[in-house]
C-alpha cells in the first residue's frame, strides 16, 4: 500500500499573504488534490514579537480567494489539532523534557550580551558565527546554582559532532550538511516558547505529514529538523524545496521591493482575477508538459508533478502577470467585468457612491469599450478618466492639433455631427465619411485631430464608439473649446 499523502501549509501570522507563500500553498494543494491526499493549514505563531493582529484571518481570506481549501485547520478543526502552535505548548513541553532527560538537550544560561560578544569575536576572526557550546559542559551543580539564582535560560539541542546530515530532496536530489557547521541550536526560548525548527518538526510528525513542500530558503532548516526527528525517534517526511522567486535582476525578491506587487491581497484589491494569479504562480518554478501557458485550477491539478519543478530561481515578471490577467479578464462577461471595475470607478470619483442607474449604464458601456485593453480592473479609471475631464494632450498630440489641416478637419466634423438626427456609432461613422468627401482629408489627417481634440489622447478604441459614449453635447463642447484655442470657432447650425 502506498504512503497516504498529507501535506501542510504553515504560515506565520506576521503580515499579508506574500506571493512566495501563496505559491508554496498552491504547490502543496495541487500535490494533495492530484494524489487524493489531504491538505492541512497550520498557523506557526511562536514568534509573538512579529505577530500582526488580524493577519491570520487575512491570510485565510486570501487563500480562499485564490480558490484553495484545506481538509484540516484552525477554522475547521480536525483530529490532529489544535492547529495553532501556541495552543500546542503542552505537547512541545513533554518532548523537550524527554530530550533534557536523554541529555540530547541542555539549558543554556548565556546572556544575549555574551552571545553577541561571541558572534562578534568569530566574525573578527573570519569564522562563521555559531554557538560555541560554552553551556554544553556545565556540571549539575553549576546548573543548580544558576537555577537557584533565577537566571533565565534557553534550551539548546546538543548537535552531534563529526556527522553528516543527508536527505533526498524531491527537487534537488541528495543534499548534505556537516554537523560541525551547525552549532547547538535553541529549541526553547527564555520565555518558554519553542522555536520554529523544533515546533515544526514535532507538528509535522504528530500530524502525520508525509511530504513537506516549501521554499529553497528552508534547506538549512531541514538539516536542523532532521536532527530533532532523529533525537526523538521520529521518521521524517519527504522533502521538496521549490526554487526561490527572483526579481528581474536575478536577485531574491525582497518584500521591500516596491517595483513588484508582492501580496495576494494587493492583487485582489487591484482587480486581478484569482484564476490569473493562480495560473501565474503555478508557472513560477514549475512547467507543464508542452508549451501551454493558460491552465485552469482543474488542469493544474491534473498536470502538476514535483519532477517538473525546476532547481534554479524563478524570475517574477510583472508584465507577464498582467498579460495573463488580461487574458482571463477578456473571458469574463461585461457584467462580471463591471462588478470588478465599479469599486475603482467610485474610488476615483468617476461615479457616485452608490452609483445611480445612469452611472451604471455609463460604466457598463465604458467597460465594454475598454475590455480588450484592460489588464486589471483598477486600470479602468485611468483609461476612461478623460471621459469626465479632458486632459491636456501630450507633445505629439499638440503637434497634431497645431497642423492647419487639423483645424479644417475639426471645423468640418463639427458641422456634420451637430446636425446628426441620431447620435450612434453608425451615424458618427457616416459623418466621418461625409467629411472625407467634403475636405479630401483621410486617415490620420482626419481622425487624429478629432481624437486628440475630444479625448486628449493619440490612441484609444474605435473613435465612433468613443464619441458615442461621450455624448453629443460633450463632443461638441470639446470641439468648440479646441476651435476657440485655434481661433477658428465653428459656426453653430
Amino acid at each position: 500500500m502506498g504512503v497516504r499523502i498529507r501535506v501542510r501549509y504553515a504560515p506565520s501570522p506576521t503580515g499579508h499573504l506574500h506571493i512566495g507563500g501563496a505559491r508554496t500553498a498552491l504547490f502543496n494543494w495541487l500535490f494533495a488534490r492530484q494524489s487524493g491526499g489531504q491538505m492541512v493549514l497550520r498557523i506557526e505563531d511562536t514568534d509573538r514579537s512579529r505577530e500582526v493582529a488580524g493577519a491570520e484571518g487575512k491570510m485565510v481570506d486570501a487563500l480562499r480567494w485564490l480558490g484553495l481549501d484545506w481538509d484540516e485547520g484552525p477554522d475547521i478543526g480536525g483530529k490532529f489539532g489544535p492547529y495553532r502552535s501556541m495552543e500546542r505548548l503542552d505537547l512541545y513541553r513533554s518532548l523537550v523534557n524527554r530530550l533534557l532527560e536523554d541529555e540530547r538537550a541542555y539549558p543554556c544560561y548565556c546572556t544575549p550580551e555574551e552571545l553577541e560578544a561571541e558572534r562578534e569575536e568569530m566574525r573578527r576572526r573570519g569564522v562563521m558565527p555559531r554557538y560555541s557550546g560554552r553551556c554544553r559542559h556545565l556540571t549539575a551543580a553549576e546548573r543548580r546554582r544558576f537555577a537557584a539564582e533565577g537566571r533565565p535560560f534557553t534550551v539548546r539541542f546538543r548537535v552531534p559532532e563529526g556527522q553528516t546530515v543527508s536527505f533526498d530532496d524531491l527537487v534537488h536530489g541528495t543534499v548534505s550538511f556537516e554537523t560541525n557547521g551547525i552549532g547547538d541550536f535553541v529549541i526553547v526560548k527564555s520565555d518558554g516558547i519553542p522555536t520554529y525548527n523544533f515546533a515544526v518538526a514535532v507538528d509535522d510528525h504528530l500530524m502525520q505529514i508525509s511530504h513537506v513542500i516549501r521554499g529553497e530558503e528552508h534547506l538549512s532548516n531541514t538539516a536542523i529538523q532532521l536532527l530533532v526527528y532523529d533525537a526523538l525517534g521520529f521518521a521524517p517526511p519527504r522533502f521538496a524545496h521549490v526554487p526561490l522567486i527572483l526579481n528581474e535582476s536575478g536577485k531574491k525578491l525582497s518584500k521591500r521591493d516596491e517595483s513588484v506587487v508582492q501580496f495576494v491581497e494587493q492583487y485582489r484589491d487591484l482587480g486581478y482575477v484569482p484564476e490569473a494569479v493562480v495560473n501565474y504562480l503555478a508557472l513560477l518554478g514549475w512547467s507543464p508538459v508542452g508549451e501551454r501557458e493558460f491552465l485552469s485550477l482543474e488542469e493544474l491539478v491534473q498536470e502538476f508533478s514535483l519532477d517538473r519543478v525546476g532547481k534554479s530561481g524563478a524570475v517574477f515578471d510583472p508584465v507577464k502577470m498582467r498579460w495573463l490577467n488580461a487574458h482571463y479578464m477578456r473571458g469574463r462577461s461585461d457584467e462580471e467585468l463591471l462588478k470588478l471595475c465599479l469599486p475603482h470607478l467610485v474610488a476615483a470619483g468617476l461615479l457616485a457612491d452608490p452609483p445611480s442607474a445612469e452611472d451604471l449604464e455609463w460604466a457598463g458601456r465604458a467597460v465594454g469599450l475598454y475590455r480588450d485593453q484592460l489588464e486589471y480592473a483598477a486600470q479602468l479609471p485611468e483609461l476612461v478618466g478623460w471621459l469626465k475631464s479632458l486632459p491636456d494632450p501630450d507633445p505629439e498630440g499638440e503637434r497634431i492639433l497645431e497642423d492647419p489641416s487639423a483645424r479644417r478637419a475639426a471645423d468640418a466634423f463639427y458641422q456634420e455631427v451637430s446636425a446628426l438626427s441620431e447620435w450612434t456609432p453608425d451615424g458618427i461613422h457616416a459623418a466621418f465619411k461625409r467629411v472625407q468627401k467634403t475636405t479630401g482629408l483621410r486617415g490620420r489627417q482626419l481622425f487624429m485631430p478629432i481624437r486628440v481634440a475630444v479625448t486628449g489622447r493619440t490612441h484609444g478604441p474605435e473613435l465612433p464608439k468613443v464619441l458615442d459614449l461621450l455624448g453629443r453635447e460633450v463632443v461638441l463642447g470639446r470641439l468648440r473649446e479646441y476651435a476657440g484655442r485655434s481661433r477658428t470657432v465653428p459656426r453653430e447650425n
